[in-house]
Order: C-alpha cells, then structure tokens, then sequence
C-alpha cells in the first residue's frame, strides 16, 4: 500500500515536457480560485465564475482551455467527448459548480472523468457559498 501511495506522489511531483510540476499547476488554480471568490462573492451563475478563473490563471502564465473536448476512451476505444470546464496545462481537469452544497454525485463525475480520459488530477471548484469550496480528486 506504501508503494502505490509512493508511486502517487512521484506522478503528482513528476515535471512534463514544460518542466510544470503538476503541484505548482494546481496550487496556482487554488489561488486563483481563491481571489475570484473573494472578489466576485457567490450568486453568480457558473460561466462566469469560470471565465473569471481561466483569466485569472492565465494571468500566472499557465494555458487554459475553456470547454475543451477531450476524448473518452472505453477499454482504449474512443467512445465519446466529455467538455472539462476548464483544462490547464494539459494536466489538471478543473470541474467548477455554482450550488449550495456539493454532493457525492459531482465527486463521482469528477472520478468517471478521470477514468475516461486517463487524467490524473481533476479540481472540483464550487463558488456557490461565501467560502469557496475545493476538492481535489485523484486517481
């Protein structure tokens, strides 16, 4: 178990071709999360919540793709898309809600993402209290 929980943590360290520590991406998504909330509060409906976020993290330098299309694989078969709200780096899958509460069901689509595209990392972002609320998911 302390092996699959090292080999975890070396893929959460591990650097890309850019030399971006997967970390570093999602600390930077983390923060930007945090000043949107603080600046904007909750109420808004979530595209705005995610424009305001893709800006902010481009403001850190990082790329962000809004509404990509990224394939979802079945047994390595192309079965569909799915639309990440938010795509950084080419890493982080960043899953954002604008409700009252999360629910087990945004974890477990945020999972099922995850799976589907082989993705190691996916934020999930609500901005619909007074205090943000952040999940990360790993598989």
């Amino acid at each position: 178990m302390n092996e699959d929980k090292s080999d975890l943590m070396k893929s959460f360290l591990a650097e890309d071709s850019s030399g971006i520590e997967i970390n570093k991406i999602t600390e930077t998504i983390i923060g930007s999360a945090y000043k949107v909330a603080n600046t904007l509060g909750c109420g808004f409906l979530e595209k705005v919540y995610e424009n305001a976020l893709a800006y902010e993290i481009r403001q850190h330098g990082l790329e962000v793709k809004q509404q990509e299309s990224i394939k979802v694989l079945y047994e390595g078969f192309e079965v569909g898309f799915y639309e990440a709200d938010l795509w950084v780096e080419n890493r982080v899958l960043v899953e954002l809600k604008a409700v009252k509460n999360l629910d087990d069901v945004h974890k477990a689509q945020c999972l099922n993402y995850l799976k589907a595209t082989a993705v190691k990392i996916c934020l999930l972002i609500n901005f619909g209290n007074p205090r943000v609320e952040i999940k990360r998911i790993a598989l």
